[in-house]
Protein backbone atom coordinates (compact mmCIF):
# COMPACT_ATOMS: atom_id res chain seq x y z
CA UNK A 1 0.00 0.00 0.00
CA UNK A 2 2.75 2.81 0.55
CA UNK A 3 4.68 1.53 -2.55
CA UNK A 4 2.03 2.68 -4.67
CA UNK A 5 0.98 6.20 -2.44
CA UNK A 6 4.62 6.71 -2.88
CA UNK A 7 4.75 6.08 -6.57
CA UNK A 8 1.35 8.32 -7.03
CA UNK A 9 2.76 11.50 -5.75
CA UNK A 10 5.44 10.85 -7.60
CA UNK A 11 3.63 10.60 -10.90
CA UNK A 12 1.72 13.91 -9.56
CA UNK A 13 5.31 15.62 -9.07
CA UNK A 14 6.58 14.95 -12.27
CA UNK A 15 3.12 16.03 -13.94
CA UNK A 16 3.13 19.15 -11.99
CA UNK A 17 6.68 19.78 -13.30
CA UNK A 18 5.90 19.18 -16.91
CA UNK A 19 2.99 21.19 -16.52
CA UNK A 20 4.89 23.99 -15.39
CA UNK A 21 7.89 24.53 -17.98
CA UNK A 22 5.19 23.93 -20.45
CA UNK A 23 3.42 27.10 -19.14
CA UNK A 24 6.27 29.10 -18.87
CA UNK A 25 7.49 27.98 -22.23
CA UNK A 26 4.29 29.41 -23.49
CA UNK A 27 4.77 32.90 -21.57
CA UNK A 28 8.10 33.70 -21.98
CA UNK A 29 7.73 32.73 -26.11
CA UNK A 30 5.19 35.33 -26.26
CA UNK A 31 7.73 37.63 -24.12
CA UNK A 32 4.62 38.36 -21.78
CA UNK A 33 6.87 37.23 -18.76
CA UNK A 34 9.89 39.62 -19.12
CA UNK A 35 9.97 43.17 -17.91
CA UNK A 36 7.11 43.59 -16.11
CA UNK A 37 5.43 47.13 -16.63
CA UNK A 38 5.73 48.70 -20.34
CA UNK A 39 4.40 50.93 -23.10
CA UNK A 40 3.44 51.10 -26.47
CA UNK A 41 4.60 53.59 -29.04
CA UNK A 42 4.68 53.46 -33.20
CA UNK A 43 7.49 53.66 -35.68
CA UNK A 44 6.85 54.14 -39.06
CA UNK A 45 8.62 52.57 -41.81
CA UNK A 46 8.72 53.14 -45.57
CA UNK A 47 9.71 49.14 -46.10
CA UNK A 48 9.41 47.39 -43.16
CA UNK A 49 10.55 44.35 -45.16
CA UNK A 50 11.24 40.43 -42.96
CA UNK A 51 10.34 42.48 -39.43
CA UNK A 52 7.29 40.67 -37.95
CA UNK A 53 5.73 40.09 -34.54
CA UNK A 54 7.86 38.95 -31.87
CA UNK A 55 11.20 40.38 -33.01
CA UNK A 56 13.53 42.25 -30.74
CA UNK A 57 13.70 46.30 -30.05
CA UNK A 58 17.26 46.95 -29.16
CA UNK A 59 19.10 50.14 -28.02
CA UNK A 60 22.95 49.93 -27.55
CA UNK A 61 22.76 46.27 -28.73
CA UNK A 62 20.91 45.50 -25.70
CA UNK A 63 17.54 43.82 -26.26
CA UNK A 64 15.57 45.35 -24.38
CA UNK A 65 11.62 44.54 -25.95
CA UNK A 66 9.78 43.43 -28.29
CA UNK A 67 7.58 44.46 -31.78
CA UNK A 68 3.91 43.90 -31.36
CA UNK A 69 2.58 43.87 -34.56
CA UNK A 70 3.33 45.39 -37.78
CA UNK A 71 0.84 46.55 -40.14
CA UNK A 72 0.02 48.90 -43.27
CA UNK A 73 -1.15 52.54 -42.33
CA UNK A 74 -4.01 52.74 -45.15
CA UNK A 75 -3.19 56.87 -45.81
CA UNK A 76 0.41 56.43 -46.54
CA UNK A 77 1.21 53.07 -47.50
CA UNK A 78 3.66 52.90 -45.27
CA UNK A 79 4.62 50.33 -42.18
CA UNK A 80 3.89 51.24 -38.81
CA UNK A 81 5.20 48.98 -36.41
CA UNK A 82 4.04 48.89 -32.57
CA UNK A 83 6.82 48.39 -30.45
CA UNK A 84 6.72 47.60 -26.74
CA UNK A 85 9.02 48.93 -24.29
CA UNK A 86 9.76 49.15 -20.53
CA UNK A 87 8.31 51.92 -18.76
CA UNK A 88 11.56 52.73 -17.28
CA UNK A 89 13.14 53.52 -20.36
CA UNK A 90 12.39 57.00 -21.32
CA UNK A 91 13.24 57.86 -25.00
CA UNK A 92 13.49 61.47 -26.11
CA UNK A 93 10.95 62.09 -28.85
CA UNK A 94 14.11 63.01 -31.64
CA UNK A 95 15.22 59.34 -31.00
CA UNK A 96 15.98 57.37 -34.40
CA UNK A 97 14.23 53.59 -34.99
CA UNK A 98 15.77 51.45 -37.65
CA UNK A 99 15.58 48.07 -39.23
CA UNK A 100 18.58 45.99 -38.56
CA UNK A 101 19.14 42.61 -39.64
CA UNK A 102 21.14 40.22 -37.40
CA UNK A 103 24.37 38.71 -39.04
CA UNK A 104 23.92 38.93 -43.21
CA UNK A 105 20.83 37.37 -43.87
CA UNK A 106 19.52 36.83 -40.36
CA UNK A 107 16.42 38.22 -38.30
CA UNK A 108 15.66 41.85 -38.38
CA UNK A 109 15.05 43.69 -35.45
CA UNK A 110 14.37 47.20 -34.41
CA UNK A 111 16.89 49.54 -33.46
CA UNK A 112 16.71 52.56 -31.60
CA UNK A 113 19.10 55.56 -30.80
CA UNK A 114 17.88 57.80 -28.24
CA UNK A 115 18.20 61.55 -29.18
CA UNK A 116 19.23 64.90 -27.10
CA UNK A 117 15.61 66.09 -26.81
CA UNK A 118 14.60 67.63 -23.18
CA UNK A 119 11.21 66.17 -23.82
CA UNK A 120 10.21 62.10 -23.79
CA UNK A 121 8.01 60.05 -25.59
CA UNK A 122 5.05 59.28 -24.31
CA UNK A 123 2.60 56.22 -24.82
CA UNK A 124 0.87 55.83 -28.00
CA UNK A 125 3.32 58.19 -29.90
CA UNK A 126 4.80 57.84 -33.29
CA UNK A 127 8.28 57.76 -33.79
CA UNK A 128 9.06 59.41 -37.43
CA UNK A 129 13.04 59.50 -37.43
CA UNK A 130 13.23 56.13 -38.52
CA UNK A 131 15.44 53.82 -41.56
CA UNK A 132 13.54 50.99 -43.04
CA UNK A 133 15.22 47.95 -44.08
CA UNK A 134 17.94 47.14 -46.33
CA UNK A 135 16.72 45.23 -49.42
CA UNK A 136 19.63 43.07 -49.73
CA UNK A 137 18.22 40.99 -52.84
CA UNK A 138 17.58 44.46 -54.58
CA UNK A 139 20.97 45.71 -53.97
CA UNK A 140 22.34 42.27 -54.98
CA UNK A 141 20.77 43.04 -58.57
CA UNK A 142 21.35 46.18 -59.14
CA UNK A 143 25.19 45.41 -58.72
CA UNK A 144 24.34 42.32 -61.06
CA UNK A 145 22.46 43.94 -63.67
CA UNK A 146 24.28 47.43 -63.26
CA UNK A 147 27.62 45.83 -64.24
CA UNK A 148 26.22 43.96 -66.99
CA UNK A 149 24.48 46.83 -68.40
CA UNK A 150 28.52 48.49 -68.30
CA UNK A 151 29.94 45.58 -70.01
CA UNK A 152 27.12 45.73 -72.94
CA UNK A 153 28.27 49.16 -73.35
CA UNK A 154 31.51 48.88 -73.03
CA UNK A 155 31.63 45.75 -76.15
CA UNK A 156 29.51 47.75 -78.42
CA UNK A 157 31.17 50.30 -81.03
CA UNK A 158 30.21 53.96 -81.06
CA UNK A 159 28.09 54.78 -83.90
Amino acid sequence: MKQTTLELFAGIFVLLGIAAVAYLTVQLGSGSKLGGDTYLVEARFTNAGGLHKGSGVHVAGVSIGRVEAVRLDPADFCAIALLRLPSGLRLPTDSMAAIKTTGLIGDKYVSLSPGADETYLEPGTRITLTESAVDLESLIGKMAFGSLKEETEQEQPAP
